[in-house]
């Protein structure tokens, strides 16, 4: 319940911050001087929003629960577009996202994030007697209904079924299309995506990659997976092995290039 929390009620909690505070990001973590409520981490909201956005992993940055499960190998800046976040299970990727949507916090050092949050966990539920229809119409912008419906069609989704009777890989869909249809086109978005491939045919992947990779340039999206073909394109991706979290970027980068590197 409380990771549900975290992404329907967020965008209202930004506005209102955005309103109260009138500030720019600040970093998140336990560094000198940064605020902090009931020992949880301030977040200052920029002004700009019409600017690209970006997520910004300081040097000493070490994510995890009572001790760290992996540390930044060197600071790393990420902006629009899609970056993959890969590992082996229980290495951390999951701990990295909920870390950066603020429900958990860094055992040490800083981020900064600036634009819009999502966060869409792997085990996100919808009440089991409603459509996705209904969920859609409830989640959706209003403007943005008839392209969540199309997207829909497209993945083969019978938006009229039940959220219960739907398959794992259809609820991924659900998830995945609200999340994609509730960003704007008019400011900066981060979307933190884990396994959304989980349970998604190879077709439906292709949908998402193709639009991902022609996408609005002021989305982020982070995207924690377990690709399941070597040629899968991943100009950027950030890598946890051996308790370190680092940084690779290149045009012609995929996930044939990548594997050898995670132990």
């Amino acid at each position: 319940m409380a990771e549900i929390i975290n992404i329907f009620c967020l965008h209202a909690l930004l506005d209102f911050l955005k309103t109260a505070l009138g500030k720019q990001f600040a970093p998140f973590g336990r560094g000198k001087n940064r605020p902090h409520v009931a020992g949880l981490p301030v977040l200052l909201l920029s002004t700009h929003m019409s600017e690209t956005p970006f997520i910004r992993l300081g040097e000493a940055l070490a994510i995890g629960y009572d001790q760290p499960l992996a540390r930044l190998a060197q600071a790393v800046e990420l902006g629009s577009g899609t970056h993959y976040l890969l590992a082996r299970n229980g290495r951390g990727k999951t701990t990295l996202l909920r870390t950066l949507a603020g429900s958990l916090k860094p055992v040490t050092g800083d981020f900064a994030l600036r634009g819009r949050l999502q966060y869409l966990p792997e085990d996100l539920r919808f009440d089991a007697e409603i459509s996705a229809a209904a969920i859609f119409r409830a989640m959706v912008p209003k403007a943005r209904r008839a392209e969540a419906l199309d997207l829909a069609k497209q993945l083969e989704l019978d938006v009229r079924q039940d959220y219960a009777k739907l398959s794992t890989g259809n609820r991924r869909k659900v998830s995945l299309i609200l999340g994609e249809c509730s960003v704007s086109d008019r400011s900066a978005e981060i979307l933190l995506l884990d396994e959304p491939f989980s349970g998604l045919d190879a077709a439906c992947r292709t949908i998402f990659e193709n639009r991902w990779r022609n996408g609005n340039e002021r989305v982020l999206r982070l995207v924690s997976c377990h690709p399941d073909y070597d040629s899968m394109a991943m100009p950027s991706a950030l890598l946890i092995e051996s308790h370190r979290i680092s940084h690779h970027s290149h045009a012609a980068q995929n996930w044939d290039s990548l594997k050898d590197l995670l132990n």
